[in-house]
């Protein structure tokens, strides 16, 4: 229980699936948490679609894993394919990882994050704040204050410590002065996101095919979902491709049919990591220390892998068992892991998206064979072939060390 000088012993400021496991993870050892969250209600749309096993014992630890598992699916094969359907490389379908669970699952983020909300509803030591938007801090040897804004007005938060679960934009970051290492990886990607009506037709794997003429991205998105992403070119803008006419365009090919578009955006896919994962008392998780391409599924992993690793040394301290200093290990040991999940991410996509037809005709002369021939080694508890595995580490990312 915090000091009746702090309003509590953690603040989290995002309410997303990291922030809200974060929170969890923190009360279920007994630490106070107020957490805040600019929106009112989960946002209604999917962004993440994948998680692998670990991240599904840590739903087991916090017992939602019935909940989630309705709202997820095992992951199918992955596929890399050129535009004529040659198969670059694959990654099979383990339905059964050293956990006990599936290798991964693709999933419904929004079902996820009320299962995460709800467990909070349930925990004495956890105050929700719905529509307060963080805007400042001030901090020094003993505590940190926050200025937060909202349906009250402003008001502040003393609390030990504060954890900015807040996002790729992240104001808690920038706050503490935090910059950004750049992998040099920025591709402009459409996300179409659609419900699966009966008699639909969609791939039965995932997919990237690995088209000079247009990347494409095709994945489950949980039951009754599928995903599509399409790499903007050259001279394509937004508004261009969020139109109706467009979409049906590009979905035309697939012949899906009855499918009924639920979120249509443009992203940027880029690989970033935090320099600095504390600042004092304030320390980051999640997007706002790291941002992860997504053709390997690891960007919410690895932020609740954060959260994980986070929860018990904040505890620990709190409870005095253990001096401050500890909390210096969590970016040293988190950062390793998120930075070679990245260059994986990164090598994946400089794979895939390969914009010139020499290029990638280079490309798929020298893979199609490797995988025809099983030419096959194990990396990270997966298999790649090994002439792509050249393509994907042999470049090392632009400021990753």
């Amino acid at each position: 229980m915090p000091d009746d000088a702090f309003d509590c012993d953690v603040l989290v400021v995002g309410l997303g699936p990291v922030g809200a496991a974060t929170a969890a993870l923190l009360a279920r050892r007994g630490v106070s948490v107020i957490a805040i969250e600019r929106d009112t209600v989960v946002y209604p749309l999917p962004r993440a679609v994948h998680f692998d096993h670990e991240i599904m014992r840590l739903f087991q630890q916090l017992g939602i894993v019935d909940e989630v598992a309705r709202h997820s699916v095992p992951v199918p094969p992955y596929e890399f394919r050129t535009a004529d359907g040659d198969l670059l490389m694959s990654f099979p379908a383990d339905l059964e990882a050293a956990s006990g669970w599936a290798a991964g699952y693709m999933f419904h983020q929004p079902s996820l994050e009320r299962a995460l909300r709800d467990i909070l509803a349930t925990e004495p030591q956890v105050a929700v704040r719905l529509g307060w938007r963080f805007e400042a801090l001030a901090q020094d040897a003993d505590e940190v204050t926050a200025r937060i804004n909202g349906p009250e007005g402003p008001a502040e938060i003393r609390a030990r410590y504060l954890v900015g679960c807040d996002g790729a934009s992240s104001p808690v970051r920038q706050a503490i002065g935090g910059t950004l290492s750049d992998y040099g990886f920025d591709e402009p990607w459409l996300v179409v996101d659609v419900s699966v009506q009966p008699g639909a037709r969609t791939p039965a794997v995932n997919l990237q095919v690995c088209d000079p003429e247009r990347p494409t991205t095709c994945v489950m998105a949980g039951p009754g979902r599928h995903r599509w992403e399409f790499m903007l070119l050259p001279g394509e803008t937004t508004d261009d491709v969020l139109k109706d006419g467009f979409i049906e365009r590009l979905l035309l090919p697939w012949d899906c049919g009855a499918v009924e578009i639920e979120r249509r955006a443009v992203y940027r896919f880029h690989g970033l990591v935090a320099e600095h994962w504390r600042a004092g008392r304030v320390l980051l998780a999640g997007d706002a220390a790291h941002q992860t391409p997504p053709f390997a599924g690891q960007g919410m992993c690895s932020g609740i892998r954060d959260a994980a690793n986070l929860a018990w040394k904040l505890d620990l301290v709190l409870a005095g068992k253990v001096p401050d200093a500890i909390l210096d290990t969590y970016g040293a040991e988190r950062a390793p892991n998120v930075r070679q999940a990245i260059d994986f991410s990164v090598g994946l996509g400089r794979v895939i998206c390969v914009p010139d037809p020499t290029a990638a005709a280079e490309r798929d002369a020298a893979m199609i064979p490797a995988a025809s021939d099983g030419q096959m080694i194990a990396i990270s508890s997966r298999r790649i072939p090994a002439v792509a595995l050249r393509n994907v580490c042999g470049n090392r990312a632009r400021g990753a060390h």
